[in-house]
C-alpha cells in the first residue's frame, strides 16, 4: 500500500458511532444533554467549593481540581463529535487529531494522579485525624496538583512526539468518535514497536502505580476503621470515603472495559462504546455522586445545608 510522510495527512476520518443518517439528530441530542449536564454539574460543584469557607479543605480542594479535569476531559472530545455530527462531517485535521491525542492523555492521567491524592487524603483524615491539618497543609496540596500536572503533561508529550514520527497510510478512519492513541498507531504504515512498547510500559506505571496507592491506603483505612469500637465511629468514618469509592471504581471500571473490549472482540462499534464510556460517563456523573454524598460526609467535615443544598442541585 502507498504510504507517506506525515507532513502530506490532510486529516483522518472519524467514523463515531453509527453511519445511518436516522440516527445522527438521535445521537446529537443525547451527547449535546450529557456534555451540558457535565458542564453544569462540574461548574456548580467548583462554585460551590470556591464561594463556601467551610468547603476549603484538602478533600474539597482536590475535588474541585477533580471537576475541573473533568470538565475538560469531556470538552477535548464531545464538540468536535457534536460539529461533526451537526455537519454531517467525519473529518479532523492532522493537527487537530494530534491536539485531541495529547489533551485526552493529559487529562485521563490527571484525573487518574488526583484520585490517588483524593485517597492519600482520606487515609490521612481516618488514621491519622490528629495529625490531618499538619500533613494535608496547603503546601502540600499544591505540590500534589502540580506534580500530577507534570507527569501528566510530560506523558501526554511524550505519546503524542512519538506519533510525529510515524508515517501514515492512505486509509485513514478511526472507527471511535475521536483520536484514540491506540487507533492512531494502528492506522500507521511504518514501524510502531517503540510506540506500542511505550504505551504498554507507561501506562502500567503511570496507571498501575496509582491504583497501587489507591489499594493500599483503602487496605490500611479498612484496617484501621476496623479497629474502631464504635459501630457510629465506623459507620462515619467509611461514609467519608463513600463518594471517592464510587467515582474510582466508575472511573478504572470503565477503563479496564474499554483494554477487555479492545483485547477479546474485533468489533469497532463496541470498542468505540467502550470508550465512550470512560470518557463521557465519569466527568458527568461525578458530580452527581458527590453532591448525593454530601450529606453523608456533612458531619465529619463541618459542610454548611446551603453549601449542602447548592451541591444537590447539580
Amino acid at each position: 500500500m502507498e504510504t507517506k510522510n506525515q507532513t502530506g495527512v490532510a486529516e483522518f476520518l472519524l467514523l463515531g458511532l453509527s453511519e445511518d443518517p436516522e440516527q445522527q439528530p438521535l445521537l446529537f441530542g443525547l451527547f449535546l444533554t450529557m456534555y451540558l449536564v457535565t458542564v453544569l454539574g462540574n461548574l456548580l460543584i467548583m462554585l460551590a467549593i470556591g464561594s463556601d469557607s467551610h468547603l476549603h479543605t484538602p478533600m474539597y480542594f482536590f475535588l474541585s481540581n477533580l471537576s475541573f479535569t473533568d470538565l475538560c476531559f469531556s470538552t477535548t472530545t464531545v464538540p468536535k463529535m457534536l460539529v461533526n455530527i451537526e455537519r454531517r462531517s467525519k473529518s479532523i485535521s492532522y493537527t487537530g487529531c494530534l491536539t485531541q491525542v495529547c489533551f485526552v492523555l493529559l487529562f485521563a492521567g490527571l484525573e487518574n494522579f488526583l484520585l490517588a491524592a483524593m485517597a492519600y487524603d482520606r487515609y490521612v483524615a481516618i488514621c491519622h485525624p490528629l495529625r490531618y491539618v499538619v500533613i494535608m497543609n496547603p503546601c502540600l496540596c499544591g505540590l500534589l496538583i502540580l506534580l500530577s500536572l507534570v507527569i501528566s503533561s510530560a506523558d501526554a508529550l511524550l505519546h503524542t512526539l512519538m506519533v510525529l514520527r510515524l508515517s501514515f497510510c492512505t486509509e485513514l478512519e478511526i472507527p471511535h468518535f475521536f483520536c484514540e492513541l491506540d487507533q492512531v498507531i494502528k492506522l500507521a504504515c511504518s514501524d510502531t514497536l517503540i510506540n506500542n512498547i511505550l504505551v504498554y510500559l507507561v501506562t502500567s506505571i503511570l496507571g498501575g502505580v496509582p491504583l497501587l496507592g489507591i489499594i493500599f491506603s483503602y487496605t490500611l483505612i479498612v484496617s484501621s476503621v476496623l479497629r474502631m469500637p464504635s459501630a457510629g465511629g465506623k459507620y462515619r468514618a467509611f461514609s467519608t470515603c463513600g463518594s471517592h469509592l464510587s467515582v474510582v471504581s466508575l472511573f478504572y471500571g470503565t477503563a479496564f472495559g474499554v483494554y477487555i473490549s479492545s483485547a477479546l472482540t474485533h468489533s469497532s462499534k463496541e470498542t468505540a462504546i467502550a470508550s465512550l464510556m470512560y470518557t463521557v460517563v465519569p466527568p458527568m456523573l461525578n458530580p452527581f455522586i458527590y453532591s448525593l454524598r454530601n450529606r453523608d460526609v456533612k458531619q465529619a467535615l463541618s459542610i454548611s445545608p446551603n453549601c449542602i443544598i447548592m451541591a444537590d442541585s447539580c
